[in-house]
């Protein structure tokens, strides 16, 4: 849904613009993107949202290490144990899925996580080629072009992949609700995220977003109303 919209205002800005980045960069930065998107969404199916959330924060390393070695970012020895220290809280969560089961909210809570994990990789890809592209090129093309390319991949990916899982639901008013409330979210994460990048960097912008973790552990206890391993509390004061 977002990828389409941006999909749309991406050709109407475009049209009779000279594009100055090569396509298949931006291919990339889509496919990144779709991907990191596509597989945290489906581990929401196998593990819980306090999970899913925080070993999200996996993208700090990967980011870090990527801007390191294709930006030249330097970081200092206190930011890199900070990462180290990331990196070990977020093993806790590991840790309390493995004992808990399958009593913590998913069916394949493991499964769930490694989806998750790998889904990061995918967005640090992502956060770190935009960010140089938004500093470098113009940030209106980067969003226009990054939608483009990721709605074709999605759209793809969708009907090879979730095609029956789409033929199957029951739509509802509250279905329909929680779709759209997606997407306008969605909308408006990825229309402020290059303002973000451009100012702060990619590290920066994700280590911004761990406070979504605080917010995962109230949805879970209040509207879930499920219980909260104490490794996590823990392993949310590492990250």
């Amino acid at each position: 849904m977002v990828s389409a919209v941006t999909m749309m205002s991406g050709c109407c800005l475009l049209i009779d613009y000279v594009i100055l980045v090569s396509w298949y960069w931006y291919l990339l930065l889509g496919f990144a993107d779709a991907q990191g998107c596509y597989l945290v969404i489906k581990a929401y199916q196998y593990s819980s949202i306090t999970s899913v959330t925080l070993l999200d924060c996996w993208t700090v390393p990967w980011v870090i290490l990527l801007t390191w070695i294709f930006l030249g970012t330097r970081y200092s020895l206190w930011q890199l144990f900070g990462g180290t220290l990331c990196v070990l809280g977020l093993s806790l969560v590991l840790l309390s899925d493995t004992w808990d089961g399958g009593d913590g909210g998913g069916s394949k809570i493991i499964l769930g996580d490694v989806l998750v994990i790998v889904g990061t990789v995918f967005y640090a890809i992502s956060n770190v080629g935009e960010e140089f592209c938004v500093k470098k090129k113009d940030r209106v093309e980067v969003v226009a072009m990054i939608g483009v390319y990721g709605f074709l991949v999605t759209a793809v990916e969708v009907s090879v992949l979730e095609l029956k899982t789409l033929e199957s639901i029951k739509w509802s008013a509250d279905i329909v609700l929680a779709f759209a409330g997606y997407g306008v979210s969605s909308f408006v994460f990825y229309s402020l995220a290059p303002f973000v990048l451009k100012l702060s960097g990619s590290t920066m912008f994700n280590l911004s977003l761990l406070t979504a973790d605080m917010w995962a552990v109230v949805f879970r206890v209040f509207f879930y109303h499920q219980k909260v391993d104490w490794l996590y509390f823990l392993s949310l004061q590492s990250g």
